[in-house]
């Protein structure tokens, strides 16, 4: 399985303490430069800098067609612009993205993504963990991650919780 991460789904999880879903759900992660170096310029500061620059399961590839990535640039940061072309150029199964215009970019392109909150469905439809909803309130609180009530709402339904 190919499976391509934008930086926000690893920074709120590493800040979480739940990283390691990600290699427990698909085994190897991939993410574009952009990416890596958008969070190693921050410094050991931003949950899961250290985990990118030490995991053998978290791997950094380039772009090859950078001008694909100049054209989404005008409606989305570098990293979800390489997220979103290296997805497509590996072919990837899924894409892990949360931001709403990156995810409506890809969606139009054909890419299956997820968000965090689906790595938590998933998560605990595999039983690896047991709540999602301690879990979502560490997110809000810890990594400043945004959810409406309403989607809030939604997930612990759909999590039955």
């Amino acid at each position: 399985m190919i499976v391509v991460s934008d930086t926000s789904p690893i920074t709120n999880l590493a800040a979480v303490n739940q990283l390691t879903l990600l290699h427990q759900l698909y085994g190897t992660i991939i993410i574009p430069q952009a990416v890596y170096e958008e969070m190693a310029s921050l410094g050991y500061a931003v949950p899961g800098t250290i985990e990118i620059m030490t995991l053998s399961w978290i791997e950094t590839r380039p772009v090859t067609q950078q001008n694909q990535v100049n054209q989404l640039l005008n409606k989305l940061d570098r990293g979800e612009s390489e997220g979103i072309i290296l997805a497509l150029e590996l072919g990837a199964d899924i894409l892990i993205l949360d931001e709403r215009k990156g995810r409506k970019v890809a969606q139009s392109l054909g890419l299956n993504i997820t968000g965090i909150l689906g790595v938590l469905l998933e998560a605990k439809q595999k039983e690896l963990i047991m709540n999602i909803k301690p879990i979502v309130d560490q997110l809000i609180l810890k990594a400043e991650f945004r959810i409406s009530e309403t989607l809030y709402r939604k997930v612990l339904t759909i999590a039955g919780e």
